[in-house]
Formats: structure tokens, C-alpha cells, sequence
């Protein structure tokens, strides 16, 4: 069963067997996402990958980081000032390198090779830009939760496909609020360890390999001889 916002917060309750007194709809939506987060930074899901297109000003060394990023997995820039247009990877170093690499940056340089996190909400760029040029960014976004009132009534990508973790992962949460039983926290932290990791192998394993190229994933079988 696909689980709804109602449905989770139904049978957290049923499964804790506390009621709304102790369990608010407030307090299991804290519990909610607490187990969502977790999820999220152990494991990449390719429901979250997404894709974000900047522009570079002339002199100006800074592009803007999407608000949903969590974690990037590369940056592109397209050289349009040329024909056809060139694109390129941009290479990931620190604050530092830069300002070795290039101790002028409020004077337009060139086509950047180079991006750096400057902060939670900008990168900075090496050279700075002397054009306008396009930036793609590919990233692992921040996931809608299913607490947010946009999908609370459809689901999200983990409550649709994987409820048996993003359950087990609240009750973790809820018998941890609760502060036992000790035994209950420990069988549910067992069976959400065994969900995430099944859930890992799917996602960074066996959706990103293809039958053609690696193969059909194959179980090895003890055969015994005949004579045996």
C-alpha cells in the first residue's frame, strides 16, 4: 500500500499503540521527516537527481547554488561565444587553489575552468567570467517531504515505492521519542538497517547497470557432483 500522510501518521500510532495524545499530527510529522533525512544523505535515489541551467556575468566571479541542493554531481559550462558552441566540464577545487591560481578576481579573465564552494549559497569561478556563458549544474536535490501539504494526499517517490523503510525509519524515530521499549527500538532499527541497505543495492547498484553492458546479475548455485 502506498502510503499517504494519513496512512503513516495512522499506523505509526497503530504499530506504537499510542495514541494522539502523546502522538500529534505535529510531533509525527517532526518524526516523519527526521526518518526521511536519514534516508536521504545515507543513500542517492535517482528520483532526486535534477538538472539546473546559471548564467555567468561579465567580471563577476559568483554563480548562485540552487536552494535544493544537496549534493552536486557536476557543472558544465557552454562557451557560446564561439561556433559550434564548445562545452566542458568544470573541475572542483578548494578557496584556496583559486586564489593562487588566479589573485586578480574582480578583473575578467577567460572561459572558467574551475568552481569552488564559497558558501551555503554561492560558488566561486576561476577565471572570473569575461563573457556571458551558460552553467549546467547536475545535482542530487533536496526531496519534496511527504509532511509538505503539495503531496501529503499522492505520496512521494519514497512513501509510493519503498513504504516498509520510510515506516520502519519513523518508527526508529518514534520509539525513540517515546524512550522505549528498548527491545521494540532495537527490532525496528534491525528491520529499517535491512531496508536501507536493500533499498542502497537497488538504487546505486542495480538501476544504474545495464544487462547488455554487465551482464544478467546471476546468484551462485553449490552444485554437488552426480556421484556425491
Amino acid at each position: 500500500m502506498a502510503y499517504t500522510l494519513a496512512n503513516l501518521r495512522t499506523d505509526i500510532k497503530n504499530f506504537t499503540e499510542v495514541d494522539s495524545t502523546v502522538f500529534s499530527d505535529s510531533v509525527l510529522d517532526r518524526l516523519i521527516q527526521n526518518a526521511e533525512n536519514k534516508i536521504y544523505r545515507a543513500v542517492d535515489s535517482d528520483a532526486d537527481r535534477f538538472y539546473a541551467t546559471s548564467t555567468t556575468t561579465n567580471g563577476n566571479r559568483y554563480v548562485t547554488i540552487p536552494s535544493d541542493l544537496r549534493i552536486i554531481r557536476y557543472v558544465q559550462i557552454t562557451n557560446s561565444t564561439v561556433t559550434p558552441n564548445i562545452h566542458e566540464f568544470l573541475e572542483q577545487r578548494d578557496t584556496s587553489f583559486m586564489a593562487e591560481y588566479y589573485n586578480t578576481p574582480n578583473t575578467a579573465n577567460g572561459l572558467p575552468k574551475y568552481y569552488a564552494n564559497w558558501d551555503a549559497n554561492f560558488w566561486v569561478l576561476a577565471p572570473t567570467p569575461n563573457a556571458t556563458y551558460t552553467i549546467t549544474m547536475a545535482y542530487i536535490k533536496q526531496p519534496t517531504s511527504l509532511t509538505d501539504s503539495s503531496v501529503s494526499n499522492t505520496g512521494t517517490y519514497l512513501s509510493n515505492k519503498y513504504q516498509d523503510l520510510l515506516l520502519y525509519g519513523s518508527l526508529v524515530e518514534a520509539y525513540g521519542y517515546l524512550k522505549g521499549p528498548i527491545d521494540m527500538l532495537q527490532y525496528y532499527k534491525g528491520q529499517y538497517d535491512k531496508s536501507l541497505e536493500t533499498y542502497a543495492i537497488e538504487q546505486q547498484g542495480r538501476r544504474r547497470r545495464g544487462e547488455y553492458e554487465d551482464g544478467v546479475i546471476r546468484t551462485p548455485l553449490k552444485s554437488l557432483n552426480p556421484s556425491q
